[in-house]
């Protein structure tokens, strides 16, 4: 957005609809049959100024598609949507246009008009009750926050939604599954933990006004000509791949404040250098996947606890050799886009040392309760159901064995809607292992 007022330079929408790739779109992604529902957001300037810059060194930029609404919008529960303002504080915020598009927003309303639905709030579930005879769960028990008090529902059908920790610490506190264990090789249930690499480009401009305080939260331009296998890998020395993009999410006046390098991190100098370029500056993004590493877990915390005396859970997590070489590469790639933008600052953020917790990166994680062919090495079967539990259902990346080279999120979704069309399709009518052995 230059000034007060988004551009509206650039609006084609990527696809590739019965195999004809649209103008403007991705050429690397998946057919589908038809439009998003709506079109993409406005493009910002600096998403303008990525945009041109890739098309320049031959990449094939795109607008990301977003769950901002850019227009109105009814979606097919019947919930009505408002259009994005680029106020640039949906990103870890509440919206008051109503326009981003989460579950507490989109589905929450129609959940509360179907018959027989209940929602339980302040309920801390501890465990799903299993029989292990049976090979079924009998329902979960749960402590009531306010009151303190235990209870036991029972259950014909559980579904676990409770992210990658949540889903895989239930789980282990449930005993179903072999718990995995990363020395010996055996077990799944905590399997194929991944994180995301997410090597970074901060960019100044000395004659560009940027605003970035004007965005949305999945506003962004992006290429994907260095994910996955859609480049030559010869002689690099790594496997996969990721995205590169420029977001205008937002500025928000205390958490960001770029500087250049050299800058003091407080004083006079840090003072004078945040308000010179706090509105001339963006930060291209490298969003790598990450492989799944043998070492790399999570288990039951054999020393800390929570409140109600049961095990915390444990990361056990660290950067391969893979992920480094790939994130270099990356971050070489992303610098190039940056110095084609005519930034006058080009300020690589490399990953560098071992992963450190600490300081927040990511929270699209992935594994722990991995899909797969065989029991052998899965917690759940293609539909996402339990090969210990027939009627036990495991729901978000947790299923997913790998990281790829964007955020889990869409595909998620995915999932969740190909595990509820099976459950009602064919297993309500048959309960039983979807998936025959």
């Amino acid at each position: 957005m230059r000034g007060s007022k988004p551009s509206a330079a650039y609006q084609a929408r990527p696809a590739i609809i019965g195999g004809r790739i649209q103008a403007g779109g991705n050429p690397f992604e998946g057919p589908r049959s038809g439009e998003y529902p709506n079109a993409p957001l406005v493009s910002s300037h600096a998403n303008e100024l990525f945009r041109r810059a890739a098309t320049e060194l031959g990449l094939h930029p795109f607008p990301a598609p977003a769950s901002n609404s850019s227009a109105p919008y009814r979606n097919p529960e019947g919930t009505q949507l408002g259009a994005c303002q680029y106020c640039g504080h949906c990103d870890r915020f509440g919206c008051e246009a109503n326009a981003k598009a989460t579950p507490l927003s989109t589905l929450a309303p129609a959940l509360g008009k179907a018959p027989g639905f209940r929602k339980v709030t302040n309920a801390y579930a501890t465990r799903v009750l299993y029989d292990p005879q049976a090979r079924r769960a009998t329902g979960v028990r749960y402590i009531d926050l306010r009151s303190g008090e235990t209870y036991d529902l029972p259950a014909e059908i559980v579904i676990l939604s409770a992210w990658v920790f949540g889903n895989t610490r239930l789980m282990l506190l449930s005993g179903i599954g072999q718990p995995y264990d990363p020395r010996a090789g055996t077990g799944v249930v905590g399997k194929n933990y991944c994180y995301q690499i997410q090597p970074t480009v901060q960019l100044f401009f000395k004659d560009e006004e940027l605003n970035p305080f004007m965005g949305a939260g999945g506003l962004g331009m992006v290429v994907d000509d260095f994910n996955g296998d859609n480049f030559d890998h010869s002689n690099l020395g790594f496997l996969g791949g990721g995205y590169i993009s420029l977001n205008s999410t937002n500025g928000r006046p205390i958490s960001f404040r770029p500087t250049p390098p050299g800058t003091p991190a407080w004083g006079a100098a840090w003072k004078r250098e945040t308000a010179k370029w706090y509105r001339k500056t963006a930060m291209v993004l490298c969003e790598g996947m990450n492989y799944a590493s043998r070492a790399n877990s999570i288990d039951l915390d054999p020393t800390y606890r929570d409140m109600f005396g049961q095990p915390l859970l444990r990361m056990t997590f660290n950067f391969t050799q893979n992920d480094r070489t790939m994130a270099d590469y990356l971050l070489g790639k992303a610098a190039d886009i940056g110095r084609a933008m005519n930034a006058t600052i080009v300020a690589p953020q490399p990953r560098k040392g071992d992963f450190n917790v600490v300081s927040y990166q990511s929270s699209h994680n992935t594994g722990g309760t991995i899909m797969g062919r065989t029991p052998a090495g899965s917690v759940v079967n293609r539909y996402l159901q339990s090969w210990d539990a027939h009627n036990l259902f495991v729901l978000g990346s947790s299923v997913f064995p790998q990281n790829a080279g964007y955020n889990p999120t869409a595909a998620a979704a995915a999932t969740a809607y190909w595990c509820a069309d099976a459950l009602v399709k064919t297993y309500l009518k048959s309960p039983s292992p979807m998936v025959q052995l």
